[in-house]
């Protein structure tokens, strides 16, 4: 088959690979119709997270099924199904609490959750930017699209990480009605995000970003305030002044790999060079008593952490991977009910054979790039 895989730093090729087989009982194996590229494959490309070289990565993928396992109960060949992001069991603690992105069962590397395509460390399970996928505990680990769903790929494709972790990202971080909203970065999950945020209830919603093109998409699709960072000298003290004191919730949707304008440096499992920024800056523009929310991803310890101002005022951070599973059906009856369009983020949508070309876009910020979708 062909498959998207890592070729070295800012390098992945689209090239043959062996295609997946049933492992376990309660596996399946899908052909992947569509699928994605997320920030958080950025990490992968630019090896500031560790992964070796033809591993095959992507973890937004979506499909019909072509074999099952003889222990899967509720999935059949013909289904056609979004894959989550996390794999869980479905049967420990944390799968059966809502917390299945740190599934006790699918991980034997690391005390952490396991996550397609993201390398031995996060349970060794080759992604989805590929033609196909064995998915393991098939059942719970799979949303069913209903047989009667008229829906395009494009509306149902982020059901496996955007929409929930956007959802989650609002929903853990208590946003409620009247609320200040700020939300760092308007890729695909901030510009997500920033809708549920309205839909929670907030009364302002700020985005922040240095990318005028998302920041222009954010106000025109999102109705929000748009700030960019690199005309204003100091964006953290300038939001807690237009707030007068600052957001009820600051929600990180960037993480390590933003842009450095600070001293303080994270050096990464892979030994590149990361940024604690958005941490630095959410606790300039929360109000005290505030939240912040880091959903972006922070892969290793970082000097400069702000404890003296999270703590001196009063401040809770959350933080970690979206339990996405347990809110995807809840998010597939939103679009089929027009409750909220989740395609307006895509921007392209070409063969998964242009991997290479639009990784490097969509790392570059080229050609006004928000979000790739790809066709095997």
């Amino acid at each position: 088959m062909q498959a998207v895989t890592v070729q070295g730093k800012n390098k992945v090729k689209v090239k043959k690979m062996k295609a997946p087989e049933i492992q376990e009982g309660t596996d399946m194996i899908i052909r992947v119709t569509s699928t994605a590229i997320c920030g958080s494959d950025l990490h992968l490309f630019r090896k500031s997270m560790p992964i070796t070289n033809d591993y095959i990565i992507g973890h937004e993928p979506m499909g019909i099924v072509e074999e099952v396992g003889p222990g899967v109960k509720n999935r059949k060949v013909g289904d056609r199904v979004v894959i989550p992001f996390n794999i869980g069991c479905g049967d420990c603690h944390f799968c059966n609490n809502q917390m299945e992105s740190q599934c006790d069962n699918s991980n034997p590397h690391l005390d952490t959750g396991a996550y397609f395509g993201f390398g031995e460390v996060f349970g060794d399970y080759p992604g989805g930017q590929a033609e196909y996928l064995r998915v393991p505990y098939a059942d719970f680990t799979s949303f069913l699209v209903p047989e009667d769903s008229e829906l395009e790929d494009e509306s149902l494709l982020f059901l496996s990480d955007v929409m929930p972790t956007a959802y989650w990202s609002v929903d853990h971080s208590g946003v409620k009605e009247g609320d200040t909203v700020v939300v760092l970065g308007s890729g695909p999950i901030g510009l997500m995000t920033q809708k549920f945020a309205w839909m929670k209830g907030a009364s302002r919603v700020i985005a922040i970003d240095h990318n005028q093109v998302r920041l222009d998409h954010a106000r025109r699709t999102n109705n929000v305030e748009a700030y960019n960072y690199k005309e204003i000298s100091n964006i953290g003290d300038y939001v807690h002044e237009i707030t007068k004191g600052g957001a009820e919730v600051v929600i990180d949707c960037v993480g390590m790999d933003g842009e450095i304008t600070t001293k303080d440096r994270i050096k990464t499992l892979g030994g590149q060079i990361g940024t604690i920024d958005p941490i630095i800056l959410a606790a300039r523009m929360v109000k005290k008593f505030g939240t912040i929310q880091l959903t972006g991803i922070y892969g290793a310890p970082g000097t400069g952490y702000p404890l003296h101002r999270i703590f001196s005022r009063n401040i809770t951070v959350k933080a970690g991977q979206a339990p996405v599973i347990h809110y995807m059906p809840e998010l597939y009856e939103m679009v089929k009910e027009g409750k909220i369009d989740p395609t307006d983020i895509i921007t392209h949508n070409v063969p998964l054979k242009k991997a290479e070309k639009m990784y490097n876009i969509f790392n570059n910020h080229d050609d006004g790039c928000i979000k790739v979708v790809m066709k095997p």
